[in-house]
């Protein structure tokens, strides 16, 4: 029976060896990591799937704790769906909210970036945002 080395499942999920070792030992996988005879970690392309799936839940600030409570209620099986799905909605607006909160920010930079665009292109640049000492020496000069 095939599988992938642990180095192979490093390279097509950008995990570190290390890493891997540590989804393992909390617990974070849903299936248990088959071993060959000399111990060798052997996975599986739904091990693969698996990961890159947690991998995104982590990118998007999921604590390790959540996604550890969602592989338990994976590996339970049928029957509590309805847990997972409020698990998943949870963090669904955690990260809407998150992106929420990024496009404020990304309107702010965008505003100010106008504002400096026009006054470079206009050589008016030198005045922006001048602190109050740097104006007073300035005008004392």
């Amino acid at each position: 029976m095939g599988g992938l080395s642990i180095g192979q499942v490093a390279e097509r999920t950008g995990l570190s060896v290390h890493a891997l070792r540590f989804y393992e030992r909390e617990g974070l996988l849903a299936d248990a990591v088959r071993r060959e005879s000399n111990g060798r970690r052997v996975y599986t392309e739904d091990d693969v799937d698996w990961l890159n799936m947690c991998i995104k839940f982590r990118s998007s600030g999921m604590p390790l704790d959540t996604i550890r409570k969602y592989t338990e209620l994976v590996r339970q099986g049928a029957g509590n769906e309805a847990d997972r799905l409020a698990l998943l909605k949870s963090h669904q607006d955690y990260v809407r909210a998150q992106i929420e909160e990024l496009n404020e920010c990304l309107n702010v930079i965008t505003w100010k970036v106008d504002i400096y665009q026009e006054h470079v292109d206009a050589g008016t640049a030198d005045g922006l945002w001048v602190t109050p000492s740097t104006q007073a020496a300035s005008e004392a000069s």
